[in-house]
């Protein structure tokens, strides 16, 4: 009898504890998977708007950099800020709000900034003539290229080809938009009177700048807006 007990002791687990077993640790396991690659693919996704977000973030801030340092028109080096009326960049116009176009694909017009960095190695100020242009992309990307166009020797004996700087693809179009205090315009002469002072080389009181992205859909989506004030004016008196 008692042999017959310390035998039935050392039996192991039966065939229904062993699959009820490895039920559940596949059943557990399972969750585990899912949850690892759906986060893996959240982080993924996540990393690929970041890094897809980045050319537009930095475009936005050259431009908004060029424009807040627009300098004031009049000066020896210091051209004019003239442009064109145009359709608006909702028409995806490739010339969307003006730009005295005079390189073909140039969306905005010829204006002169104080962004340029001095350095050791260059012989020019900090004085720039700058302007934007979009040309056809090159490489299969939808949509076209933005460029920066800029041009560090102003002196007009020394002329030299501008330099271009790349931005952003996948751009469908670019629009400059002028507020001169009651409404925006898209076209700004500085070269004529204003209305209220009669002064002349009167910048407008803000500039926007709408960029419309390319992208593979037939929804309507608006362009990003980028409005940039300007504190720089013309003197009122004598």
């Amino acid at each position: 009898m008692i042999a017959h007990r310390q035998l039935r002791s050392q039996h192991g687990f039966t065939l229904i504890e062993v699959l009820i077993a490895a039920t559940a640790f596949a059943i557990v396991l399972a969750a585990i998977n899912a949850v690892f690659y759906s986060a893996l693919r959240l982080r993924n996704k996540a990393h690929e708007s970041f890094e897809a977000a980045l050319p537009l973030q930095h475009t936005l801030g050259v431009i908004r950099r060029d424009l807040a340092n627009v300098v004031l028109p009049g000066g020896t080096l210091f051209g004019s800020l003239q442009t064109t009326p145009t359709a608006n960049v909702s028409n995806n116009s490739s010339n969307s709000g003006g730009g005295s176009i005079t390189v073909p694909g140039q969306v905005s017009p010829n204006f002169f900034t104080t962004s340029g960095i001095i350095d050791e190695t260059s012989p020019f100020g900090e004085v720039q003539k700058v302007s934007y242009v979009l040309v056809d992309s090159t490489n299969g990307v939808l949509g076209r290229d933005l460029f920066r166009s800029v041009s560090r020797n102003l002196l007009p004996s020394l002329q030299a080809q501008p330099t271009r700087e790349p931005l952003m693809q996948g751009v469908q179009a670019v629009g400059f938009l002028y507020y001169d205090g009651t409404q925006w315009r898209d076209s700004w002469d500085t070269t004529v009177a204003d209305l209220k002072t009669g002064l002349t080389n009167v910048l407008p009181q803000a500039i926007k700048v709408q960029i419309s992205l390319a992208r593979q859909t037939t929804r309507a989506i608006a362009p990003v807006e980028l409005v940039v004030p300007l504190t720089l004016q013309a003197r009122t008196n004598s």
